[in-house]
């Protein structure tokens, strides 16, 4: 076991990198729960945003082209969720499910052509001066855009939720859908759009896992990020900030189990492996432990359906 073989610099820079996937999708989600919708049908978005990106991307030359079309097919997909619990009223747990499920085998044949492939490099931003700074320079600025994008959306998602009109609605129609209705509010439409969000930022998530962090498409190669996102969520208890800090937990995690590894740490591998996972439960279970902590920011009208009576 030699430990001082862990570079706790690169270590850091590795987190958000690992942390950026599940960070884009938490917060889709985070705006999709914040309009009274559970949505459990994150990790299917995911792994269609994953080979759709990668097909894309793959077949232009060009990575930016990959991540627009990932966040169209997570969006795409999202519609059909959108169309069963909003315009049909289906059970909204049972269609997330039948979500996940169904982009988990359409991804599986969509991406049977690209086993084995390589797409396009994703080029870093190189900032002059800035990104040569010891320690800093590695850490914060020799990122791909798309990572920093993921710190602007949360910038501008607690900016939203709290000081802007839509913001409001949005809360507004989480909380209580039928008096939002009563104020003239269009519940279905404010619905569906938030739906669509987290349906792109899922897949965004999913190109980003398959062109930056494992540049190559496996099939099941989300292996459970969209559940962990879903849990973040939960962990944040709705604000965008906590989101961010449960994403960079688990990402410290699973980057940490794979230099414990490479320095020898006497452990199964598979402990090591399953350890992100068995964190985040533990610290749902703490959070959940106190009802008032965990439910205060739980959107009232969660998981409701709604039915326009008039």
């Amino acid at each position: 076991m030699d430990l001082s073989a862990i570079n706790p610099v690169l270590l850091i820079a590795s987190l958000m990198v690992a942390a950026t996937p599940i960070l884009l999708a938490a917060i889709g989600e985070l705006i999709c729960e914040k309009s009274g919708v559970l949505n459990l049908g994150v990790e299917g978005m995911m792994i269609i945003g994953a080979v759709c990106g990668f097909a894309v991307a793959y077949e232009t030359g060009s990575a930016t082209l990959g991540f627009i079309g990932a966040a169209a097919a997570g969006a795409a997909l999202s519609l059909l969720f959108a169309f069963l619990t909003q315009a049909l009223l289906a059970n909204q747990v049972a269609s997330g499910l039948a979500l996940t499920l169904f982009g988990l085998g359409l991804s599986a044949l969509i991406g049977k052509g690209y086993s084995g492939t390589k797409p396009p490099s994703v080029p870093h931003l190189d900032l002059p001066i800035i990104s040569d700074l010891p320690v800093v320079g590695p850490i914060l600025f020799q990122h791909d855009a798309v990572l920093y994008l993921a710190l602007l959306l949360v910038a501008a998602t607690w900016a939203v939720l709290k000081y802007s009109r839509v913001g409001l609605i949005l809360r507004a129609v989480g909380e209580n859908h039928d008096a939002a209705h009563a104020l003239g509010y269009k519940v279905v439409r404010i619905r569906t759009l938030a739906i669509m969000f987290g349906g792109a930022c899922a897949g965004l998530g999913g190109a980003y896992l398959s062109l930056v962090r494992v540049p190559l498409w496996t099939e099941g190669m989300t292996a459970g990020a969209g559940w962990i996102a879903l849990a973040i969520v939960v962990f944040g208890s709705w604000k965008p900030w906590r989101v961010l800090l449960g994403a960079y937990l688990f990402g410290g995690v699973t980057v940490l189990q794979f230099n414990l590894q490479t320095a020898g740490v006497s452990i199964p591998v598979q402990y090591l492996a399953m350890s992100p996972y068995i964190i985040t439960i533990l610290v749902l279970v703490i959070m959940s432990s106190s009802k008032s902590r965990s439910a205060l920011n739980a959107p009232a009208a969660l998981g409701r359906i709604f039915h326009a009576t008039h």
